[in-house]
């Protein structure tokens, strides 16, 4: 619910820039140069078996991309800039942020809340079709750096008295720095769509778990 509370009112102001800005740039700029938004929860893969995860794990991206038309066509080709924000909410906790391999740990004490995030520099690529009707496809790939990992923990921990803790733990080892996968898009005028199917793993080959997410939500592009 906090998470609600603060997404919420990021939405409205991006909604009411967007919105403004719209009105001031030309149809010409508008069709060469696309802003938006996505927000999605991701549906983690492979995660180890003792690992439960929430159903909703709520992630953004924003971006903005310029757009080359092709020739006289209503398609058109896409590439831009962006930054991407992913959560895993899950029962377990990383054993040692620091460690040589990462493993999970179930967690048996009384906690709130345990989660993992990660925060990535996107180079988003992407094919377009668009309709005189307004309607829209939009097929293409992402590459993305990794920028920050952070674990969070809220609850009791082990060898200290009972009582709420809140620990945050920065810069996860063994995480790829390079991370890429295809995105779909699909929509009506300014509201799409969207998903992204990440082809590679979050940690290295045989220092983590073989996880990565799979991102499915809606995209907001004001113009």
């Amino acid at each position: 619910m906090k998470k609600l509370k603060i997404i919420f009112p990021i939405l409205l102001v991006f909604l009411f820039i967007g919105d403004t800005y719209s009105q001031v740039i030309s149809e010409s700029a508008k069709r060469k140069i696309t802003i938006g938004a996505d927000f999605f929860t991701d549906i983690w893969q492979d995660t180890p078996s003792d690992m439960d995860l929430r159903t909703i794990n709520q992630g953004f991206n924003i971006f903005g991309m310029y757009n080359f038309q092709l020739a006289e066509s209503n398609s058109s080709f896409a590439i831009g800039l962006g930054i991407d924000n992913h959560n895993m909410y899950s029962n377990t906790r990383i054993d040692n942020v620091r460690a040589d391999t990462i493993t999970f740990v179930p967690i048996e004490e009384v906690y709130q809340r345990s989660k993992i995030n990660l925060t990535y520099f996107a180079i988003p690529m992407e094919f377009k079709v668009r309709l005189k009707s307004g309607f829209k496809f939009g097929a293409g790939f992402k590459l993305r750096y990794m920028m920050s990992s952070k674990d969070k923990y809220i609850g009791d921990v082990p060898g200290e008295d009972p009582g709420r803790t809140n620990v945050k733990r920065k810069q996860i080892s063994n995480m790829e720095d390079w991370t890429y996968g295809f995105t779909l898009r699909l929509g009506y005028k300014s509201f799409n769509l969207f998903g992204y199917y990440q082809i590679s793993d979050i940690f290295q080959k045989g220092k983590g778990p073989e996880m990565y997410p799979i991102s499915v939500g809606i995209t907001l592009t004001p113009y």
